[in-house]
């Protein structure tokens, strides 16, 4: 999708108040339950102005309101981790690594959820070069091993996903709304491309069940919940040879949602 095509959210973002790093320490939210909510950047418009008026706080990071993404997803040469995700296994795990672009950090994490839907993330700094490849780093390859079912040597890199991030925390320091636009992948495996176009992906991250003001705008945006992994989505959209039937159909709902087909170059 052209740059020019893509909606500009730095003017809307200026009416929301500024958060800083530090002062987000206290709703890192490392072990959380996550709900995700699928929509176009026409809509964020509106929702971004009721988050304003609800007095939500929008994350400043090296002076920015937006911030680029880079990840880099590890998985076995059979897909084990996309394999468990398709097959519903309740208990599974994600291996990336990601690079925050404006600041220069870059981290190798582990995501686990557990059978209760809990979400867990483990992480540890690398340096920047590693992005593409941590294998080579034996203090990460011990972290993995430390933090995770898998040796670095069964996993590969996989999918690489850039995209550009809007964090907002709400008045109470309660939840964090993770908000990704622009969203493109790239298949290592494959060397197949795509982009997610106008679509937007939403996330509440809470730790527990506590009300969120939040669902209660989305809900009068008639943005609803949306079991959608950008991993599997990309995967799925990039990877023929993957079996991928259950997540073909949010592929369909993607397109639904920004009447738009995706296509993979």
């Amino acid at each position: 999708m052209p740059e020019e095509a893509h909606i500009c959210f730095v003017e809307p973002l200026q009416a929301l108040a500024p958060i800083t790093l530090d002062e987000m320490e206290s709703v890192k939210l490392m072990n959380r339950v996550d709900t995700k909510y699928l929509t176009d950047e026409k809509t964020l418009l509106g929702v971004l102005r009721d988050a304003a008026e609800a007095g939500y706080r929008v994350l400043v990071a090296d002076g920015a309101r937006i911030s680029p993404y880079d990840s880099v997803y590890f998985d076995t040469e059979g897909l084990r981790m996309f394999s468990d995700h398709h097959n519903k296994r309740l208990r599974r795990q994600k291996v990336r690594t990601r690079a925050y672009v404006n600041s220069g950090d870059a981290f190798l994490e582990i995501k686990r959820k557990n059978n209760r839907g809990r979400t867990k993330k483990k992480r540890t700094q690398i340096p920047v070069a590693e992005l593409p490849d941590f294998r080579g780093d034996e203090a990460a390859c011990r972290y993995l091993a430390d933090h995770s079912d898998f040796e670095a040597g069964q996993l590969l890199p996989t999918l690489e996903t850039l995209f550009k991030r809007i964090t907002l925390v709400n008045p109470a320091r309660t939840e964090r709304v993770t908000i990704d636009t622009r969203l493109c992948f790239k298949n290592f495996r494959t060397g197949l491309e795509t982009s997610l176009l106008d679509a937007v992906i939403i996330e509440i991250k809470q730790d527990g069940h506590a009300a969120s003001q939040m669902k209660g705008i989305l809900l009068d945006h008639r943005v609803k919940p949306a079991r959608i992994s950008k991993y599997c989505i990309a995967v799925t959209l990039t990877d023929p040879s993957a079996k991928s039937n259950r997540f073909k159909v949010k592929v369909r709902q993607i397109e639904k949602t920004i009447h738009h087909q995706i296509t993979v170059a």
